[in-house]
């Protein structure tokens, strides 16, 4: 059977934060300074020894909710006490990662590999907050761009030479071959890119504008990673700018209600993608079925462009309690 993914050995990148922290630290790959701890009393005096913002990791996985930014101490220890006293997260709480908190531009970095060959994607921009102007609670994301205004050659050839290819190799030597895709979250800091996190898998919803930009099969180059001859196949991208905007239900990223119809689907221009996440059909309607419901997506020669197709096309779906951001890709640059 030809699989496309990791083996469990290297998906442990994503599923626990001190194996990826771990690995960073022993091959010198740019990341936050950090300690990880498994018993709360030392993690709590840790905690109480630093210097706001305080980021709280839990070290499994977290449906995306695992990370906390403190601005407070105070609130850092609540954190600290819900992952590891309360059991918020299960398991996945056995352990936590106290960090520095890195400033900068966020971007989410993406990789074709076979375990040797590394084929760099675009990278992507995305919104974890739930209401404009990066406000409220953190989501699985509302929205991302691609790529990001601040990309340059330079950059890329940076964020493949120290992070990406290096990565690959570490998990190689450790005998964990990694083949798949590549996320690494990043901060781009002025002393340059920093990794935040690395996830096993394309993500969500930056795969949704990483994706369109590709001119190559994408079974092609998932055929050419798991036959390892990844350095045979040329990938090719679009030089176009890609816009993703989800539609929440009312509540997300709370409790919220489903079952309810989806309509103006029929209505969009003709290059407008809709990539369906929380809906089922029942008796050939399109009903909401979850809390991110559809992420829709327009390319454009400009960022800009881009832009102004996907929020033109979104006001003609409509279900109850819809809302979504309406500051996606709406640069502010400096």
């Amino acid at each position: 059977m030809a699989v496309f993914g990791t083996t469990k050995k290297a998906t442990e990148i994503e599923s626990s934060k001190v194996f990826a922290k771990e690995l960073m630290q022993k091959y010198n790959i740019p990341c936050a300074r950090s300690t990880s701890f498994s018993e709360y009393s030392q993690a709590k005096e840790y905690v109480q020894q630093q210097k706001p913002p305080i980021v709280v990791k839990a070290d499994g996985l977290a449906a995306g909710k695992g990370v906390t930014v403190a601005l407070t101490t105070r609130q850092a220890l609540d954190v600290l006490s819900n992952i590891m006293e309360s059991r918020i997260f299960g398991a996945a709480g056995d352990k936590v990662l106290i960090e520095e908190c890195l400033s900068g531009r966020e971007m989410s970095a993406f990789a074709f590999t076979d375990a040797d060959t590394v084929v760099s994607m675009p990278p992507a921009c995305d919104y974890k907050r739930i209401y404009d102007g990066d406000r409220g609670a953190n989501t699985g994301g509302m929205g991302s761009y691609s790529p990001p205004y601040f990309y340059s050659s330079t950059l890329a050839k940076t964020v493949t030479e120290t992070i990406m290819e290096p990565t690959v190799k570490a998990m190689r030597q450790e005998d964990r071959p990694y083949k798949g895709v590549l996320y690494g979250g990043l901060m781009i800091t002025n002393d340059g890119p920093k990794v935040l996190e690395f996830n096993a898998r394309f993500g969500d919803p930056e795969a949704q504008v990483t994706l369109p930009l590709l001119k190559t099969d994408l079974v092609d180059i998932m055929l050419a990673v798991v036959n390892h001859r990844l350095d045979q196949i040329n990938v090719g991208y679009s030089d176009e700018a890609c816009v993703g905007v989800v539609m929440a239900s009312a509540g997300y990223p709370g409790s919220y209600q489903t079952g309810f119809p989806i309509t103006g689907l029929d209505n969009l221009d003709k290059d407008i993608l809709v990539f369906h996440a929380g809906t089922k059909l029942e008796s050939g309607q399109v009903l909401t079925n979850g809390g991110r419901v559809l992420t829709v997506v327009a390319m454009g020669k400009t960022l800009a462009e881009a832009r102004k197709k996907v929020y033109a096309n979104i006001p003609r779906i409509h279900f109850e309690g819809c809302h979504y951001r309406k500051d996606i890709a709406l640069i502010k640059e400096g």
